[in-house]
């Protein structure tokens, strides 16, 4: 006896007999079986299930170049405004080349003054001012009110002693 992968372990199935044909399942009980024609109606039947799924599909592609379709007109939109911002922006570089060129001397200079190591001691220096003029800037104010007052007072004196003189 011959085991064959076709047919599984079990009863009289597992064992094939060199005397018994095979047999058909479509053809019924006990009848030989017609090589290929198992084959066959498989390839029929999935042809047919391909067939049967062929309207669906052809829905789902009408729809998916619909899609692309939709896509593609955005995707126009889209690069013709890109285009159009792109030559505003080359309008604006064009107006604004020239005067920032002119402001290249001008900036280089800066710049070096920016790096000369003054600069850095600017900071100390006005805190320095502050800590020293400024007491004495307000020292003179106090000063100057006082002797605007003294003035104020001899003034009126004298104002006062010029008016009895006369009277």
């Amino acid at each position: 006896m011959i085991r064959s992968p076709d047919h599984p372990a079990g009863l009289r199935g597992s064992l094939r007999s060199r005397t018994v044909a095979d047999v058909d399942p479509f053809r019924g009980i006990g009848m030989p079986r017609i090589p290929g024609l198992s084959e066959l109606l498989a390839l029929l039947q999935t042809q047919t299930e391909a067939l049967a799924q062929l309207p669906r599909t052809l829905s789902d592609l009408n729809g998916t170049v619909k899609e692309l379709t939709e896509a593609t007109t955005m995707a126009h939109a889209t690069i013709s405004s890109a285009q159009r911002i792109a030559e505003r922006l080359e309008d604006l570089v064009e107006e604004l080349e020239e005067p920032v060129r002119a402001l290249k001397p001008g900036i280089e200079r800066v710049g070096r003054v920016l790096d000369d190591p003054v600069v850095d001691t600017v900071p100390d220096t006005l805190r320095r001012i502050q800590e020293d003029l400024v007491p004495l800037i307000h020292g003179l104010r106090v000063a100057q009110d006082r002797v605007g007052s003294v003035t104020g007072l001899l003034r009126r004196r004298n104002r006062d002693g010029n008016e009895d003189d006369s009277l």
